[in-house]
């Protein structure tokens, strides 16, 4: 417990009541800086042995700077963002005459809103001499830069007088970490979330939770661990721990529901992701906890018509067909297509099947399913190109290629399945 304000001697000589405010805080383990040198040197074993003997150190590892001993805090210390700020109220009768109607208020001001933190709203009937009214205040800060913490005293002296005084504690509240997100768009309508989180503080954090709550259409996944000996183990590994400035990288992967996923119309504009959940402790103990805001992604454009692979082998002979499904998506909520297919042949890849065909009328937000049947004259990682879509309406015609990759083997290669 540390006192942090209180009245000047003046006021207190003035005022019947005297007001002090302490921050609640937990103690820190004690920095001892080691001195040693080696036993060549002059000193010789002096420092190692001074260092052995003193209490503060611990036993078998004298040189490390951390030791076993507590240390109460000397100042105000920082407040971060996501944790709760604590602090103790006390207002003392420092007179000899019985005081009334004393009425305790603490109010946190910041640069947006007015909190009332006080446990009671009631007056305290009367407070004798050398007596004291307490009370101790909690809030988990939610805001970034200044706070003021306004503490209003009024009571009536036992001549009937009424006296009304208050002050004002000014704290920052810091920033602890930095969060930064990417977002990739895959064909299949997956989204994949990228978040890099750097602890900005000056002392390790021990990451308890670090979770992905999806917006109303997706379903998440998270994509940081791995499966050893039939466990899941985290891939930062067994201890949590983040040190300051380090970054840890956290993947998720989003998929649409299904009800959600069959409107194409709906699920391209969707740029609202979900937010991200972080809880953490500090040194002893003290928890933190932020909550991103809604993050959102740019909405891929995929124009009038969008073509995806719905399958494709991984690894496929050389010069033997193989087969792929294509899904074909209207993306317009308005217009119905008349869709022709064409296939043009590549340096590697090579068609099979008629170019040049009907696909028929393609109804708005409304999707088709297309089997089609290639082979590669070249061996390596080729890339699937060279299709065609023509709306014979408005005769435009759509372009696609570096739609996959397939890995091309000898056909003496066996392929596994």
């Amino acid at each position: 417990m540390l006192r942090i304000f209180n009245l000047s001697r003046d006021e207190q000589k003035q005022a019947v009541l005297s007001l002090h405010v302490m921050r609640l805080t937990k103690p820190t383990l004690f920095t001892n800086i080691p001195v040693t040198c080696e036993e060549k040197d002059l000193p010789g074993d002096l420092f190692n042995q001074l260092m052995r003997d003193d209490p503060s150190t611990v036993n078998g590892a004298e040189i490390l700077m951390l030791g076993e001993m507590l240390t109460l805090p000397q100042n105000f210390g920082n407040i971060f963002l996501g944790e709760t700020f604590s602090s103790y109220i006390s207002v003392h009768n420092d007179s000899n005459q019985v005081v009334k109607d004393i009425l305790v208020k603490a109010d946190l001001q910041t640069s947006s809103q007015r909190l009332n933190l006080s446990a009671s709203n009631a007056a305290v009937a009367e407070l004798k001499p050398d007596c004291c009214i307490d009370d101790v205040i909690h809030h988990e800060v939610k805001e970034i830069g200044t706070h003021i913490l306004v503490c209003a005293v009024s009571y009536t002296t036992q001549g009937g007088e009424k006296m009304y005084f208050r002050k004002f504690f000014k704290f920052q509240v810091l920033k602890p970490l930095d969060v930064k997100t990417k977002f990739y768009n895959a064909e299949t309508d997956e989204v994949f979330l990228e978040a890099q989180i750097q602890n900005i503080t000056t002392s390790p954090m021990f990451m308890e939770k670090v979770s992905l709550e999806p917006s109303i259409m997706y379903n998440v996944t998270e994509l940081n661990s791995v499966t050893q000996a039939g466990e899941c183990v985290s891939t930062f590994g067994s201890r949590g721990y983040l040190q300051p400035m380090d970054t840890r990288q956290y993947l998720y992967c989003l998929k649409p529901k299904k009800e959600f996923a069959e409107k194409a119309g709906i699920i391209k504009g969707v740029t609202v992701i979900g937010k991200l959940d972080i809880v953490w402790k500090t040194n002893l103990g003290e928890r933190g906890r932020l909550q991103t805001s809604q993050l959102q992604r740019m909405a891929p454009g995929y124009g009038d018509v969008r073509l995806s692979l719905e399958a494709i082998p991984d690894t496929v002979n050389l010069e033997e067909p193989f087969h792929i499904t294509c899904k074909i998506t209207n993306c317009s909520s308005e217009r119905t297509m008349d869709l022709v297919l064409e296939m043009c042949n590549t340096n590697s890849i090579h068609w099979c099947g008629i170019s040049g065909r009907q696909l028929g009328k393609l109804h708005p937000s409304s999707s088709l399913c297309l089997a089609l049947t290639l082979l590669s004259s070249v061996q390596g990682l080729q890339s699937v190109s060279g299709l065609r879509l023509t709306d014979t309406f408005l005769k435009r015609t759509y372009e696609y290629d570096d739609i996959a990759q397939v890995c091309v083997v000898s056909s003496a290669v066996q392929v596994e399945a």
